[in-house]
């Protein structure tokens, strides 16, 4: 057998993933353990069903949130980052942050660290789901977020702190700004850099999976200077690089009557409040969305309970260097250690990596058996509750029927 390796890029920038790869795992907190424990053996089972022989991966943990303080007093250590680069490729379970105080989100840590500046969550239906929508079938869209700055820099004051009385008496005197008293501070970065760079990998998703659309949320009719910089520095990128890939709304309505002419991706703007509304009324009127940090979350937090929920979400973090697959929920400590959660969301970032590394009939195949174990209706208690009939099994057990599916 060859000996295990690690992914490398060749000149091109291209990834040269090894047959028996090497990839780090992060196990996470709360329910981490039980998610992970499913959704390895999903991963092991499509790579050995797909690739007989050929391909295997060859797991490497890194202790990092509870586990990481535990063992060495780190909750994230340089070690266990450079690791994540030196591999360019991780998967990573929820992570505990506390709510106000206490250590900062390490998902936010990591992403920032790393640079992985595009958060790219794809919203799909799986058939059988519950969901509140009548017609959920027709939500496929896949969400990119600024992940590096907005809000989520960090960069704030509390609330009668020296720091924010110092910005607040620069705000005031200097700049002119009328503040309440005691107010707390917080900055909201936004930059033509890192937005182009994200516009420009959400226009490459869209034109290599042949989607027809990319659309710019933002809130640029109050923040016109972030916001609204975002705004026209999307359109900035998407006419500088992509200029015979695209046309824009505007040119679509002007020159071509309404119509898309073929192999032309339409770039066009909707503000974040109407956003919402319309990917509720007009779901199919939207694929690609690209967005800044904080909108982000939220819009890709509703677009989830669209189609049943965050435990049906998967997620990915992704540089130009290396890329982080993740749970997109949190640690549920109550359900820890009861075998009890859905999977679902890690097992579709697992299928997200395996796409990413280029293993893509692996990644079919865990889609695949994931929508015949729902459809059959043996399932988690989230969904078993919710379908007439169901039989409802622990989260190993749904691990193991969607690998009986494969075979």
């Amino acid at each position: 057998m060859d000996q295990p390796g690690k992914i490398t890029k060749n000149s091109s920038g291209e990834l040269i993933v090894p047959d028996h790869v090497i990839i780090p795992f992060i196990e996470g907190d709360g329910i981490g353990p039980d998610i992970w424990r499913a959704t390895k053996a999903v991963i092991d089972g499509a790579v050995n069903i797909a690739y007989p022989g050929e391909r295997k991966i060859f797991w490497h943990e890194l202790f990092v949130g509870e586990k990481g303080f535990k063992k060495d007093g780190q909750w994230l250590s340089d070690e266990a980052l450079g690791e994540i680069k030196d591999h360019m490729v991780a998967i990573k379970g929820p992570l505990t942050t506390p709510v106000g105080e206490g250590i900062r989100s390490l998902n936010v840590t990591i992403r920032q660290k790393l640079d992985l500046f595009a958060c790219i969550r794809p919203v799909k239906y799986v058939d059988s789901v519950p969901s509140p929508m009548k017609n959920p079938q027709k939500i496929d869209m896949v969400i990119f977020r600024e992940n590096t700055e907005d809000v989520y820099a960090g960069i704030e004051w509390a609330s009668g702190s020296p720091g924010a009385e110092k910005v607040s008496a620069f705000l005031r005197d200097v700049m002119g700004a009328d503040l309440p008293e005691n107010s707390g501070i917080g900055i909201k970065p936004i930059s033509p850099g890192n937005t182009k760079r994200l516009v420009a990998k959400a226009i490459e998703h869209a034109i290599e999976n042949e989607y027809p659309s990319v659309t710019l949320m933002h809130k640029g009719n109050i923040m016109k200077f972030t916001e609204g910089a975002f705004r026209n520095w999307g359109y900035e990128v998407a006419i500088e690089k992509f200029r015979d890939k695209i046309i824009t709304e505007e040119e679509l309505y002007d020159n071509y009557d309404g119509s898309p002419p073929e192999g032309k991706i339409v770039i066009k703007d909707r503000i974040a409040d109407m956003m919402f509304q319309q990917v509720l009324l007009r779901p199919e009127e939207f694929s690609v969305i690209a967005t800044p940090n904080l909108n982000g979350d939220y819009i890709s937090d509703a677009l989830a309970a669209q189609v049943g929920g965050l435990g049906m979400a998967p997620g990915a973090n992704i540089s130009n260097e290396c890329g982080v697959f993740e749970a997109t929920h949190g640690t549920a400590p109550k359900y820890a250690g009861l075998d009890k959660v859905n999977p679902s969301s890690l097992i579709l970032s697992g299928a997200m990596m395996l796409d990413h590394i280029g293993w893509n009939v692996a990644a079919e195949l865990i889609r695949s058996s994931l929508q015949a174990t729902v459809k059959s209706g043996t399932v988690t208690y989230d969904l078993a509750r919710q379908i007439p009939g169901a039989k409802e099994i622990n989260c190993s057990a749904f691990g193991n029927e969607i690998v009986r599916h494969m075979k």
